[in-house]
């Protein structure tokens, strides 16, 4: 028995997250589940409840009384159905925020660690779990024992082709596309075994030493015997938290290897590990570091490393998926080439952008006044084309002292010289805008509120055209132009009640509706295609994709539209939360981007995904922004960032070379114009230049 917190305590009404009546639901299914068998409806109610105690990356306090009682419960269930309760722990104890456990908790909790590092090692060694399991149980195991590496459960992606670290001395991002590689013989020496001064073997008991056991013998070849050589002296040492982040991941890796069904995939899973046992040299600070130290935020111990030197056994060219050696100071581990080099960065430097060489790549422009309002941020951006040639980039904010109320301004996108504004009158914060270029020639612009309110504006004179007017569909979170095969030019909303509307830019007044299913949406953008004829891409906030055909009037006829293929979807894990379209040489595209950074794109035609997509990467995870366009040679490229982030990625879908842009603002929005990204952000406007000057 474990210290608990008592369901009856008046103490748990202090706590948020989870109620001591859905513990004991929980606890009565657990128990039902170890006498009958059946476990899904426990199952099930777990995963509610993780959404409770961990919402968005942030543990509730109630965690540190709930796990106790869940703990206990799971360690007497057989070892083959705790499997996934005890990966879903490692998750909520890792997570990045993470209130301190309150005093009179910490006795329970502390010994629900001790309890699920020891039933989870027992599942581990009797679960026979595949491999893909295997490396988050593993690495959860590894975190239950104390070990700051088991925070590698967030953002390793094992499967993927790329590897993205954090500099912990700058903190800089570092993504190292093909990185993975499955190489019949290392590429790099094994690490040193744990010093016993610096990482001293646990006192007492631990369940480690049959971990130790489970690795005696030569699992993944002989070639690879140094590794497991580190992970059984890991284990038998009870895994300390000072053991350096290397030989913990030799541990992992060897966890996999004896253990990850079926066999050669265990292998393969557990090579990907040791491969991050190299080294990698940050593009800023130069300065090399462990791959390990680069995994997770603010490790412990993490000092800078000599360069590694090269493998006395280089891989063989002639054996499979073996590549000649490259130099050790690359962003890879040493001796693989496939595993790439890091992504080219070009980094703010006032109005100036700086390769990593320190010379000139471009300037960015500033727009002046480019701060509607007191709080001068620009939350959303629209770019116009009006008649004679001119670009002009329109921006919104919160007005000055209105409690709120937005303001419309308009620059030239050449100089970023003001043209129009600020421009008041919307009674609310503007959250979208779009341009809608009309058959007679005029170019309007369309804003929309957080308290649904509607308005449009000439670009050219910089007049309102329709007031601000309410509707009760709830915030507009998208707008977007629809060319009609009949020449009209429709105005189309989406809002945070999933009312998604055709709109006659003349009034105001809806048209259409589309959106049957009344999802909320959360992105929309317009995909032209041939004959003049527009579809509408939206995403809702379950992450599901739309396609619309604005010319038929049934909302539930899908016309042109060809919905994206699920399976797609779902095979890359792919939650989409923004689409923005993207122009090329043979028509426009569809991009679809998620919380990671991850991007795919899709042609709107067939609904298949076209090329291999963006992966994620760390300094562009979150609420994703997107704008694609033409650059003046021709090539299409798309950019990429987040919400409040400070980095972007510009991406040519067609070769798939990227390089990333670091910036002094907050990121709030997006919007592409020529070879120009302008960028929204919480002090007004930027022009980026995408293309070297």
């Amino acid at each position: 028995m474990i210290p608990k917190l008592p369901l009856q305590s008046p103490r748990w009404r202090d706590l948020a997250g989870v109620t001591a009546e859905e513990v004991q639901a929980l606890l009565d299914l657990m128990t039902s589940t170890a006498v009958t068998g059946a476990d899904d409806e426990w199952r099930q109610a777990w995963t509610y409840m993780t959404d409770d105690l961990l919402d968005d990356g942030t543990v509730h306090d109630s965690a540190y009384a709930v796990l106790p009682h869940l703990v206990e419960a799971a360690a007497e269930l057989p070892p083959g159905r705790s499997v996934d309760f005890w990966v879903d722990l490692g998750v909520i104890v890792t997570a990045e925020d993470r209130p301190p456990v309150p005093a009179d908790l910490e006795p329970g909790f502390s010994a629900a660690l001790r309890l699920a590092e020891q039933a989870a090692i027992r599942s581990f060694l009797t679960a026979g779990a595949p491999a893909k399991v295997c490396v988050q149980l593993a690495l959860s195991c590894v975190a239950f024992a104390g070990h700051h590496i088991g925070a590698a459960l967030w953002d390793l992606q094992l499967g993927e082709s790329h590897l993205a670290l954090l500099c912990p001395g700058c903190d800089s991002d570092t993504e190292i596309l093909k990185f993975f590689v499955d190489p019949v013989r290392p590429p790099f020496e094994a690490p040193q075994p744990p010093d016993p001064d610096r990482a001293p073997a646990r006192a007492g008991q631990h369940p480690w030493g049959e971990v130790a056991d489970a690795l005696e013998g030569e699992v993944l070849g002989q070639e690879w015997e140094p590794f497991l050589r580190v992970a059984r002296e890991v284990a038998a040492a009870g895994v300390p938290p000072e053991t350096p982040g290397q030989a913990a991941l030799c541990l992992v890796a060897g966890m996999v290897a004896a253990k990850g069904t079926p066999q050669w995939a265990g292998g393969e899973w557990a090579r990907q590990l040791a491969l991050l046992t190299g080294h990698f040299r940050c593009w800023n600070c130069e300065q090399t570091w462990t791959i390990a130290d680069g995994l997770v935020e603010g490790p412990e111990g993490a000092r800078p490393q000599s360069p590694p030197p090269q493998s006395s056994t280089p891989a063989d060219s002639s054996a499979t998926n073996a590549t000649p050696a490259t130099p050790a100071t690359t962003a890879a581990p040493a001796a693989v080439e496939t595993t790439g080099e890091a992504t080219p960065r070009l980094q703010q430097d006032g109005t100036a952008l700086l390769a990593a060489d320190g010379t000139t790549w471009g300037h960015i422009t500033v727009f002046s006044d480019s701060a509607p309002g007191s709080s001068g941020g620009v939350d959303s951006l629209t770019v116009a084309s009006i008649p004679g040639g001119t670009t002009l980039v329109a921006g919104a904010g919160t007005g000055t002292g209105t409690g709120g109320r937005g303001e419309v301004c308009l620059w030239d996108v050449t100089d970023g010289r003001l043209v129009h504004g600020p421009m008041p009158g919307h009674p609310d914060r503007i959250l979208s805008m779009t341009a809608l270029p009309l058959p007679d020639g005029r170019v309007l612009l369309a804003s929309g509120g957080d308290t649904g309110t509607i308005a449009l504006w000439d670009a050219i004179t910089g007049r309102p055209v329709l007031e601000p007017a309410a509707n009760w569909l709830g915030e507009v979170t998208g707008m977007c132009g629809a060319a009609l095969p009949d020449g009209r030019t429709l105005l189309v909303t989406a809002t945070s009640r999933g009312a998604v509307r055709l709109r006659d830019p003349a009034t105001g007044e809806s048209v259409g509706r589309l959106n049957p299913s009344g999802r909320p949406i959360r992105s929309l953008t317009a995909v032209p295609v041939s004959g003049g004829h527009t579809l509408i891409a939206a995403v809702d906030t379950q992450g599901g994709v739309h396609m619309w055909d604005p010319a038929v009037d049934d909302p539930w006829d899908p016309g042109a539209a060809v919905q994206l293929k699920d399976r797609a979807l779902s095979d890359a894990g792919h939650r989409v939360a923004a689409v923005a379209a993207v122009p090329t040489a043979d028509g426009t595209l569809l991009a679809t981007g998620d919380d990671r950074g991850a991007v795919m794109v899709w042609d709107p035609a067939t609904g298949a995904p076209v090329g291999e997509g963006l992966p994620p990467a760390t300094g562009t995870a979150g609420l994703p922004v997107m704008a694609a366009t033409t650059l003046h040679d021709g090539r299409t490229v798309l950019v990429t960032g987040s919400r409040h982030g400070h980095s972007l990625r510009v991406w040519e879908p067609a070769t798939g070379a990227v390089r990333q842009i670091l910036l002094d603002v907050t990121i709030t929005c997006l919007a592409a114009a020529g070879s120009e990204v302008i960028v929204g952000h919480d002090h007004g406007v930027l022009g980026v230049p995408l293309a070297r000057r």
